[in-house]
């Protein structure tokens, strides 16, 4: 019997375990877990925040000091890297492969500085120049990667392809531990990080317009934007109906997603877009921004904001609402399958088939 192929990959991001890469690299665990596996596979990270498997895996115990004294990778037929933004495995052996994710290219579209601009192009410089394969998350991606390619130095003849992430959703819901003020109101909710591209600010307008409560779920900030989003609540006297909980648990985020009356994502730069999926599994409408990858993960079935004046945003909510009222249990069936359409299993396979591809060669 041959020996199986070693595979080690990245899932060192699991150490911000409320994250939207943790997530990622979570249902790549348990989808690898869950199908019939053709290599032997090591998990690089932080062990405490690997999820519970069936099967056993090996794996390297992450250390902070690993990006500056790199961790002996010979053993390994491939690499997989799950984020263009790592600090490790920038160097690969002879006929060793090398599979980089590439989740998005928003440093080049959010008014970062030049300097930032150079800085976040260099890192992502050394993950790229050796990669065998690229994997985008979405087509929206892999199209702006296309038009920035000239930035990079790549293999000759990489692959650059599409695998959309796959989501885990949980086996049953559960209450929260916790008496949110909000339950029993009618709220808009919103998750992501409070940072100036996930453009949370432009809610207060609408909110404003209206009796509902907003419930903003966040796992980081940045300080001049959260000041700014914390300033435009004042001014427009909503302390009492403005919510931001931080790194709540997945249960958690369950329960409040379940208890909203809609969801809402006015993004201005998104890769993918996790928690709309995570709203139309439960079968909540969803409000978006038509920008970058949204239209292309949600379709038909969300509700766009094409531009964030207050009486426009108005207008999509009320009309949004109307049109999925009217119909709401079949709506529901219809956003439903849209978000199982994401599936952590696919999303194994793909990778997996992707692997067999690039060590046949």
């Amino acid at each position: 019997m041959n020996k199986k192929h070693q595979i080690l990959i990245d899932v060192e991001r699991l150490k911000y375990p409320t994250s939207g890469l943790a997530n990622v690299c979570r249902s790549l665990i348990k989808g690898l877990d869950d199908i019939s596996r053709e290599f032997s596979y090591t998990l690089y990270g932080p062990k405490r925040n690997f999820p519970k498997t069936k099967f056993n895996f090996s794996y390297i115990q992450w250390k902070f000091w690993q990006k500056f004294v790199p961790i002996n990778i010979s053993s390994f037929d491939l690499i997989h890297t799950t984020h263009q933004l790592s600090d490790y495995f920038h160097t690969q052996r002879k006929n060793q492969k090398k599979v980089v994710t590439l989740h998005d290219l928003n440093f080049l579209h959010d008014k970062s500085s030049s300097k930032k601009k150079a800085k976040t192009t260099k890192l992502i410089q050394k993950n790229l120049q050796n990669a065998d394969a690229i994997i985008c998350i979405s087509e929206f991606v892999k199209q702006d990667f296309l038009t920035n390619k000239h930035l990079f130095k790549l293999k000759p003849n990489v692959n650059i392809s599409v695998i959309y992430n796959g989501l885990i959703f949980p086996e049953k819901l559960v209450s929260s531990a916790f008496q949110y003020d909000f339950i029993g109101k009618k709220y808009l909710l919103t998750i992501g990080v409070l940072f100036p591209k996930k453009n949370q600010h432009v809610l207060l307008n609408l909110l404003s317009s209206t009796d509902r409560d907003l419930v903003l779920i966040t796992s980081s900030a940045k300080s001049h934007y959260k000041q700014q989003f914390l300033d435009k609540v004042k001014e427009l006297n909503l302390e009492k109906r403005v919510h931001i909980l931080e790194n709540v648990s997945d249960d958690d985020k369950y329960y409040i997603i379940q208890n909203c009356e809609s969801y809402c994502h006015p993004s201005l730069a998104e890769g993918f877009g996790i928690p709309p999926i995570e709203a139309m599994w439960l079968g909540k409408p969803v409000f978006l921004s038509r920008l970058t990858s949204l239209p292309e993960i949600a379709g038909e079935l969300a509700f766009y904001f094409d531009c964030f004046d207050k009486e426009h945003m108005c207008e999509v909510y009320t009309s949004g609402m109307k049109t999925y009222y009217a119909t709401e249990e079949e709506y529901q069936k219809k956003l439903k399958a849209r978000a199982l359409s994401f599936d952590y299993k696919s999303m194994a396979e793909a990778y997996q088939m992707l692997y067999k591809k690039l060590l046949d060669k």
